[in-house]
């Protein structure tokens, strides 16, 4: 498996990864210090993820933005995630994991104190390409540190790495529920510049620790591209519902907090906790639903259409949509916002074995390179998905409503769950005949037929 921080063992090919510590049953101390290193990574980021959501579209109107320019704002970092995402998860086993992981934290750590000091910058133009590079650049920073975490989680834990992934979550909901109330909070009481120099200190105090604590794992680089793997079908399928989740996900960062501010005229602090309901749903389900993936695999497709399903009917019922005839209240609000993080998890959580799975069918060989492409290839899609979402919301929301551009979003997780289904539907029944013609009904008979002249 490369290169241990305790002993230095390798295994007689990289290709197969080594299931640690499953003979015990017990976690190994390597893959101890792993969980803590990733989810030291998942529980940061999201803090500075969602840190921006109560008071930073404000502030942007404040400096010239409109609400298409905020949501081009919050786009771009998710637009130039998904090209890293691309180049990092090509380049994983000649860059090394563990030093993209490191690296990755610094340049965000760095990056969100920098983001601390825009307020100081001139309003209109100047204010808002800076706010573009910074974000560019705490892309660069987030797309490097979770594509190598997610194949470092797949590498030290290859035969229940749904159940590890949905554990961790916890932690990204914690960062998600934090994030908002806490930089809600520090914005009303210290001004505009703590929120981001207080978290971004926080990440650069983790750094020394992850250089400690996480192992260094050895890999050949493969020959499998991305285009091989992003072209076979079912992979398609599965990158479209990525795209969809973090689009339905990302739809609510320039738009929520407003809508929530204006219609049931709650303050800054009270808006970071309405986000609790999504967040705090998505981190309690999380485990549960990683759980289920594992031990029982068939049900990852029927957990992808569910959550599609649901999620488009909560969109529709958020605003709620206009057609409905239904007042908005607050309590429903929060409602279709729990139901929205379950659902989420629902399709989110299985959505990388099945990649990874699909891979495998289809003669992928295994290793950290090829975790690498499949992390790679995830992070893209879900940033691509984060830059669609806010930016199509933020103008969606300016010119037709947020009750209209919710139902709209919904309309796009219903479109993604249908062909989720539609794809899963045919690709049985394809199975189901191509079984029946290499086991014809007459052959079974005839079996029966000896075996009973036999006795």
């Amino acid at each position: 498996m490369g290169s241990r921080a305790e002993g230095g063992e390798r295994p007689p090919e990289d290709d197969v990864p080594e299931p640690l510590g499953e003979e015990s049953g017990r976690l190994t101390r390597e893959q101890l210090f792993i969980l803590a290193a990733t989810a030291s990574v998942n529980f940061s980021s999201m803090l500075c993820y969602s840190i921006l959501g109560p008071f930073f579209p404000t502030e942007a109107e404040k400096k010239g933005a409109s609400n298409t320019i905020t949501g081009l704002i919050f786009g771009c970092f998710a637009l130039v995630n998904f090209l890293t995402s691309l180049i990092l998860g090509n380049y994983l086993t000649q860059i090394g994991a563990k030093f993209m992981f490191v690296a990755g934290m610094f340049v965000s750590g760095c990056v969100t104190i920098l983001f601390g000091m825009l307020d100081k910058v001139p309003s209109g133009p100047m204010f808002i390409g800076f706010c573009f590079l910074v974000r560019a650049m705490d892309a660069i920073g987030f797309a490097a540190a979770m594509t190598a975490s997610f194949s470092i989680l797949a590498k030290a834990f290859p035969n229940n790495i749904a159940t590890v992934l949905g554990s961790l979550e916890i932690f990204t909901g914690l960062g998600l529920v934090l994030g908002s109330p806490l930089g809600g909070f520090l914005y009303q009481s210290f001004g505009y510049e703590v929120p981001f120099i207080t978290l971004g200190c926080l990440v650069l105090v983790l750094v020394p620790v992850n250089m400690c604590i996480l192992p260094t794992y050895d890999s050949t680089p493969s020959k499998d591209s991305f285009w091989k793997l992003i072209l076979l079908p079912k992979v398609l399928m599965l990158c479209l519902t990525i795209f969809s989740l973090s689009a339905c996900l990302g739809f609510l960062d320039p738009t929520m907090s407003l809508f929530v501010l204006k219609k049931f005229k709650l303050s800054a602090g009270y808006v970071g906790l309405v986000f609790l309901g999504l967040a705090l749903s998505y981190a309690l389900s999380s485990p549960l639903l990683g759980l289920l993936s594992d031990k029982l695999p068939y049900l990852r497709k029927w957990l992808l259409v569910s959550g599609g399903l649901i999620t488009a009917l909560c969109f529709f019922m958020l605003g709620p949509a206009p057609v409905l005839h239904i007042e908005s209240q607050l309590w429903m609000f929060v409602l279709m916002l729990v139901l929205i993080g379950f659902s989420l998890g629902m399709s989110a959580i299985p959505l990388f074995p099945e990649v990874l799975h699909c891979a495998h069918e289809n003669g992928f060989e295994e290793g950290l390179s090829l975790l690498g492409l499949v992390s790679g290839l995830f992070n893209a899609m879900w940033s691509l998905g984060a830059f669609v979402g806010p930016t199509l919301g933020g103008y969606l929301n300016e010119k037709l409503g947020f009750e209209w551009a919710s139902a709209i979003q919904g309309g796009l997780a219903l479109l993604t769950g249908l062909v989720a289904g539609i794809f899963y539907i045919t690709e049985a029944t394809r199975r189901s005949s191509s079984s029946s013609r290499q086991n014809p009904p007459g052959n079974n008979e005839e079996t029966t037929h000896l075996m009973g002249s036999d006795t």
